[in-house]
């Protein structure tokens, strides 16, 4: 990687579309993580905000279009990924689709497990 791309992905926070907003913008829950992700929808750096927060196990915030519940989702599908990076450079497929859409991440799973199961009576999300 050259030194211009290095400097690139080390500061890329400084050309997100939530650059300029406070952070309470980003660090919301329930219905309000809508907002937060229309925010991310449209940002040119959409996929470097999330592969930062999923390589730091970033716990809270939405980055990347995707709330901390997903990404804990996603990082239990795939606990042995150590660059996200690399992951989401060599199978797009596996990530952006999710991305882009705001999908569940759940659908990245192999095998669902009992907690994404719908409760009797109830269609399950997607």
């Amino acid at each position: 990687m050259g030194h211009t791309a290095h400097l690139l992905e080390q500061d890329w926070t400084a050309y997100g579309r939530c650059s300029g907003e406070q952070p309470d913008t980003l660090f919301v829950s329930g219905a309000a993580q809508r907002q937060a992700r229309i925010l991310c929808a449209e940002c040119p750096v959409r996929v470097d905000c999330l592969v930062d927060a999923l390589d730091h196990r970033v716990p809270f915030g939405v980055w990347g279009g995707m709330t901390e519940r997903e990404r804990r989702a996603l990082l239990r599908t795939r606990p042995d990924v150590e660059s996200w990076r690399e992951v989401v450079e060599s199978e797009p497929d596996l990530v952006a689709p999710l991305v882009r859409r705001g999908r569940a991440v759940r659908r990245l799973a192999a095998a669902p497990s009992a907690d994404d199961a719908p409760a009797t009576g109830e269609q399950a999300p997607g």
